[in-house]
């Protein structure tokens, strides 16, 4: 029996090629699967029109990659962590943060999924690392880790909190202000 498979089928061939199979592989296996359908002339024609589609919209999404490719390539990102003893980070630094701030740098999504780290960076530094977006496009990042100050913390941390008194030490003076009144 002729039949024209819709997906790859191991051992038997590819999506939109022409097989010859015995009539109970095709009738109990690729049919009721959807796996293949009977080869007749319209069913042909329309699997090969579609495969023809595919490949056209294949092309035109290669093309974009192409270019996301070139606006990653050779980008540096950057991020402030606190640090912990040891030369360790608090937390650490994800594909995930990874994939927010080269969206962000570029203005596209770049999937987490997309990031190859094998492990969170947990130390300061800098880590060359590439990003998969199709199995032969792999354009390369820099991602620096440096230490956050403490000293302007500090130092914004006091001030914010001289803000604070100040504020409530107004807010007891128009309360007091209030029950004179």
């Amino acid at each position: 029996m002729k039949i024209v498979l819709l997906e790859d089928v191991p051992g038997k061939g590819k999506t939109g090629e022409i097989k010859e199979v015995s009539k109970g592989y095709a009738k109990n296996f690729l049919l009721p699967r959807g796996l293949a359908l009977v080869a007749t002339p319209t069913v042909i024609k329309q699997v090969e029109s579609r495969l023809e589609r595919e490949k056209l919209e294949e092309n035109i999404d290669r093309e974009k990659l192409v270019e996301l490719a070139q606006q990653i390539e050779g980008k540096e990102i950057r991020f402030k962590a606190r640090m912990g003893a040891g030369e360790r980070l608090f937390g650490s630094i994800t594909a995930a943060d990874v994939a927010e701030e080269l969206s962000r740098a570029i203005g596209s999504v770049i999937d987490k999924k997309k990031i190859d780290i094998e492990k969170p960076f947990r130390q300061t530094g800098s880590y060359e690392i590439a990003v998969k977006l199709a199995s032969d496009i792999k354009p390369k990042i820099t991602v620096v880790i440096e230490e956050e100050e403490k000293a302007k913390e500090k130092g914004e941390e006091t001030e914010k909190k001289v803000e604070k008194k100040k504020r409530k030490a107004k807010e007891k003076k128009e309360g007091k202000e209030e029950e004179k009144e």
